[in-house]
C-alpha cells in the first residue's frame, strides 16, 4: 500500500498542480493516502513576504481547496489537510491557535531555516559543527513543542556536508532519540534524491548513514514522496526502494498515520 502525507501546492511558490490533479495521479499510481502539507504560512512581520511560503491571506483558500477534494474523492483516495512547518519560536503559539481554527489534521516538522526565512540560515547549506548543532537545537526544540506528527526530512542537515563524522553521527543519534522518546516518526524523504543528484561531492539526503543511526536507535519512518508536482507520483521505483532499504535495516515502517 502506498501512501504519501507530504505533497505541496503552487501557493508555496516553487510547487505546480492543482488538487484535482495531484489526486488523479495519486489514484492512477496506487496511492491510497494522500496528505496535503504545503509550506506554512507564517504572520511575518515588518511586510517580508516570502519566497518559500504561501502568503497568510492564501490560507482560507488552501484549507477549502482542500477541502473540496477531500469531498469530491471520498471512497476513492484518502484526502487529509496538513500544513508543513519550522520551528519559528517566535510563532508557535500562532501556529497551535491556527492549528486548531482552521482543522489542520496534522502538522509536520520540516526544519529549512533557523528562527526565519527573513535571512535566517538555511539548513540544507550546513558545513561545520556548529551548523549542525543549530540545526539539532532547533529541531529537537520544535519537537518537543508537541504540535507535529512526524519529522520530515530529518537528515537535511547532511544535504551539503561531505563526510559522516563523528558529528554527524552524534547528531543524528540525539535526533533519533529524541524523535523515539516522543513516539513521533521520521520520514524518509524522496525529494531529497533530485535535490542533491548534480553534487556527488556531499552526502545528501537520505543519507545512508542517518538511517542506519536510525535503525540502531529504532524510531518509526514513513516513506514521504514531498511532491512538489504531480509527476512526483511516477516513480514508484524509488518509493518501493525506499521502502525495500528501510525494511532492510530493520526499522518499524509505517504505512498509515493516526489522524
Amino acid at each position: 500500500m502506498k501512501t504519501n502525507y507530504h505533497t505541496h501546492t503552487p501557493r508555496c511558490k516553487h510547487a505546480s498542480g492543482t488538487e484535482r490533479e495531484y489526486c488523479e495521479r495519486a489514484i492512477e499510481k496506487g496511492y491510497s493516502v494522500l496528505g496535503f502539507t504545503d509550506h506554512c504560512a507564517w504572520p511575518y512581520e515588518n511586510g517580508f513576504v516570502s519566497s518559500f511560503h504561501m502568503d497568510l491571506d492564501r490560507l482560507p483558500d488552501y484549507v477549502e481547496a482542500v477541502a473540496a477534494v477531500k469531498r469530491a474523492y471520498a471512497g476513492r483516495l484518502e484526502v487529509h489537510l496538513g500544513w508543513e512547518c519550522e520551528n519559528y519560536p517566535a510563532y508557535m503559539n500562532w501556529l497551535a491557535e491556527t492549528k486548531e481554527r482552521c482543522g489542520f489534521e496534522y502538522l509536520i516538522l520540516g526544519n529549512h531555516f533557523d528562527t526565519t526565512d527573513n535571512g535566517g540560515f538555511y539548513f540544507g547549506a550546513c558545513r561545520e559543527t556548529a551548523h549542525i548543532r543549530r540545526y539539532v537545537k532547533m529541531c529537537v526544540e520544535g519537537l518537543e513543542t508537541g504540535l507535529f506528527e512526524y519529522f520530515a526530512h530529518p537528515d537535511l542537515f547532511l544535504r551539503s556536508y561531505a563526510v559522516f563524522d563523528e558529528d554527524c553521527r552524534a547528531a543524528s543519534r540525539e535526533l533519533c532519540q529524541t524523535a523515539k522518546a516522543l513516539n513521533i516518526p521520521m520520514e524518509y524523504n524522496l525529494l531529497g534524491f533530485i535535490n542533491c543528484r548534480n553534487h556527488p561531492e556531499w552526502l545528501g539526503y537520505p543519507c545512508a548513514s542517518f538511517w542506519e543511526v536510525a535503525a540502531e536507535t529504532g524510531v518509526d519512518c514513513i516513506v514521504g514522496t514531498d511532491a512538489h508536482s504531480p509527476d512526483r507520483f511516477d516513480d514508484g521505483e524509488a518509493w518501493d526502494r525506499a521502502a525495500a532499504f528501510l525494511d532492510g535495516l530493520g526499522l518499524n515502517r509505517l504505512t498509515r498515520l493516526s489522524l
